[in-house]
């Protein structure tokens, strides 16, 4: 059934034809999707099980780590694989996210750098590709209708709800003005994992990805530097944005601030809806990041 999980008996199937069925099964905490981690463990290796629903976003995972290993960046290296029933086994990167680096009082500025030179290389290396879906202004805009149907801008008045679509139409059309490139679209510290064994942009681990697109190349930025989970300096924001604008010295530097500007006002009204159709769904651990 379309968007539904496999059976327990699935899964044990899978793991024994690729070589893991004497695994011991360790579950992790899962984030704000319907997806569920397990880490294997099995004479001394680990890895990872990523379990969907049989929806389609595990194959464009598979598609998309591919995309992003043939640029030369670090994503967990795809074990075996059946999209179709939700299943992956992937390399196990370890548990050192930067969020938990940061809240165990790691300097943030290299991790930040890090994670900046890692969307340069991104954004400099990468070639849209036509079967990539396309975050253009009209999809921004029915992102942001959200805010209209859950939480503190929650109305059923239509005129209302009108005022508010005409508001956001300037500002996104005008932040579409930037470069397009690859967005992750949820680029922060907690998809990201640090590997010191590996040099320059490949220390710095991507995980989650599924969801990419075509879109404006401030999107990505606003979600590392503006992150509803945790609050980036003023003055490290503002080096990271700097590093990154010199990487590009053909950029319009006020084309670029504006689309920055309204690129990180759409995430954070689309995270305010999304916070909480989450606690409406029974997960309300992320309102506390509710300003």
């Amino acid at each position: 059934v379309a968007g539904a999980m496999v059976n327990e008996a699935l899964v044990l199937r899978f793991l024994a034809r690729h070589g893991w069925g004497r695994a011991q099964r360790i579950p992790l905490t899962g984030d704000a999707s319907d997806r569920r981690y397990v880490r294997l463990v099995q004479d001394g290796e680990t890895a990872l099980l990523a379990q969907s629903p049989a929806d389609g976003l595990a194959a464009e995972f598979v598609s998309i780590a591919e995309i992003l290993t043939s640029l030369g960046l670090s994503v967990p290296r795809i074990i075996a694989a059946e999209p179709a029933q939700g299943l992956i086994l992937q390399e196990d990167f370890g548990d050192e996210t930067f969020t938990a680096l940061l809240n165990s009082d790691v300097d943030a500025t290299p991790l930040y750098r890090l994670a900046t030179d890692t969307l340069i290389h991104l954004h400099q290396q990468f070639s849209p590709l036509p079967r990539l879906p396309i975050f253009d202004a009209q999809r921004f805009l029915e992102q942001t209708m959200l805010f209209c149907d859950h939480g503190p801008g929650q109305t059923e008045n239509s005129s209302k709800r009108s005022q508010f679509k005409d508001a956001w139409r300037d500002p996104l059309e005008q932040a579409m003005a930037v470069p397009q490139s690859m967005l992750l679209r949820d680029f922060h510290v907690g998809n990201l994992i640090h590997l010191p064994n590996r040099l320059a942009v490949k220390a710095c681990s991507i995980i989650d990805f599924q969801d990419a697109g075509i879109g404006p190349a401030t999107y990505d930025l606003a979600s590392l530097l503006q992150d509803a989970r945790w609050t980036v300096p003023f003055e490290l924001a503002a080096d990271c944005l700097t590093t990154y604008a010199r990487a590009f010295p053909d950029m319009d530097q006020n084309t670029f601030d504006i689309s920055y500007a309204v690129m990180a006002a759409q995430r954070h009204v689309r995270i305010i809806a999304v916070f909480h159709r989450l606690a409406e769904q029974g997960k309300p651990d992320y309102l506390v990041h509710m300003p």
